[in-house]
């Protein structure tokens, strides 16, 4: 093999490798999954502890849906609230509700209300007729008290298709 070819296969080698080290890059995720309805688990923090007392810093909490594609409408079915044991609170949605392309929703928990506790959570029910891009489905949480603020996110999990 001449010394050109040996060069042309290097930088094809080298081409070839840095493609493989950047696949996927520029994007959160590479792959869409589209479905056409799941059950996602969202952690909400009522309260969360601080200082070496543990003492509870209330929180107010917005449970925000996002129906995230493009083209097509989602239906929610449920968003029931459950507190740290696991048992049920209150239900959010009585009758399903249609969020249309790019539509959102949002629940409040007020900062009040202590009875979720620290591992409180909502489990979110949707569907489509049609597969879809998920919904996007967030908690934030929120709190100031004198000087101090905290506010923080947290995303659900799909727990079932």
């Amino acid at each position: 093999m001449n010394g050109r070819k040996k060069m042309q296969l290097l930088v094809f080698m080298l081409i070839l490798a840095i493609s493989a080290i950047f696949t996927g890059h520029g994007s959160a995720d590479s792959i869409i999954v589209l479905s056409n309805g799941q059950s996602v688990y969202v952690p909400i923090y009522s309260h969360i502890y601080h200082g070496d007392q543990e003492k509870p810093f209330e929180l107010a909490a917005t449970l925000s849906i996002r129906n995230i594609d493009l083209k097509k409408e989602i239906r929610l079915v449920s968003a029931d609230y459950f507190d740290s044991d696991g048992n049920f609170l209150k239900k959010f949605i009585e009758n399903p509700i249609t969020l249309k392309k790019l539509a959102s929703i949002r629940f409040i928990i007020k900062s009040s209300d202590k009875t979720g506790g620290s591992g409180a959570k909502f489990i979110v029910r949707w569907e489509s007729a049609e597969y879809v891009n998920p919904p996007l489905i967030e908690a934030v949480m929120i709190a100031t008290k004198s000087q101090q603020g905290i506010s923080f996110v947290s995303r659900g999990q799909a727990i079932k298709e």
